[in-house]
């Protein structure tokens, strides 16, 4: 089972769209078992997946803050990807962790805890994190081995990166695995010179980090949230669910490569 957190300090940049279409893809065309987990409040990646995020009888809220035990909170979409969804519950948290010694290490508790008795039976767990340092991006850096950036390529979204980097090496005390996995460049337009800039400047910083695929600003990706489903339920003939369809693809050479070093 592999654990990927995609992460991103900058918002705006196809984070969530990121983890929905790529935990689809996952579950449909390579046909894996793929938990999603959601890991901020917003609650976008469980209504992107047709959930209706306020009527949950479990969120992370309650696996982290009350003990609820992970596999408990699960529940299955319509998109083929089990969820562990998201909602308000989820704003404030750092308040309430506030004190708590163990407190960047409850979601891998919970992960491994859920492992030992035989409840999670997963290819892959993907996690969307807040837009933010937050203690919920703590706890999914925690239990990463793998962070995939989504980044939008444009000059600010640099500076983004930069800092989001940063963030991953004090980690590695807590967690000394963690490590990026790729970079993927979101809402490309193959037509505007900076993007081209900043997205060589990418490759020239991150070298085969970079996913080779490329996500295109696409108006069917944008739609499909509103109907509650990823792009492959929506329009899978779209510029958007081709694109997807290739990162996947990228993403399941980089787990067979590691099967086959470990």
């Amino acid at each position: 089972m592999e654990i990927i957190a995609v992460a991103n300090q900058k918002g705006g940049v196809g984070k969530t769209t990121t983890t929905v279409n790529l935990a689809a893809a996952l579950s449909l065309i390579a046909k894996k078992k793929v938990l999603l987990i959601d890991l901020d409040s917003q609650g976008n990646a469980t209504t992107s997946l047709g959930l209706d995020k306020n009527a949950l009888t479990h969120t992370m809220a309650d696996v982290l803050l009350d003990g609820v035990p992970l596999a408990d909170a699960i529940i299955k979409s319509e998109q083929g990807v089990d969820v562990i969804g998201a909602n308000r519950d989820l704003a404030g948290i750092d308040v309430s962790l506030a004190g708590v010694s163990d407190a960047p290490f409850l979601l891998r508790q919970a992960i491994a805890d859920a492992k030992a008795a035989n409840r999670l039976d997963y290819d892959y767990i993907i996690m969307d994190c807040a837009p933010s340092l937050s203690m919920i991006t703590v706890n999914a850096l925690a239990a990463t081995e793998g962070v995939i950036i989504p980044m939008q390529c444009e000059y600010y979204a640099l500076e983004g990166v930069a800092d989001l980097i940063a963030t991953i090496d004090k980690l590695k005390n807590i967690n000394p695995n963690l490590s990026i996995r790729g970079v993927v460049r979101t809402l490309f337009d193959y037509r505007n010179t900076l993007a081209q800039d900043v997205s060589a400047e990418l490759v020239r910083h991150f070298g085969d980090l970079v996913y080779q695929t490329s996500i295109p600003r696409n108006v069917r990706l944008a739609e499909a949230p509103s109907f509650g489903q990823s792009i492959f339920g929506y329009e899978k003939s779209s510029k958007g669910a081709i694109a997807y369809h290739m990162l996947m693809n990228e993403v399941v050479a980089q787990s067979k490569a590691r099967n086959l070093s470990a």
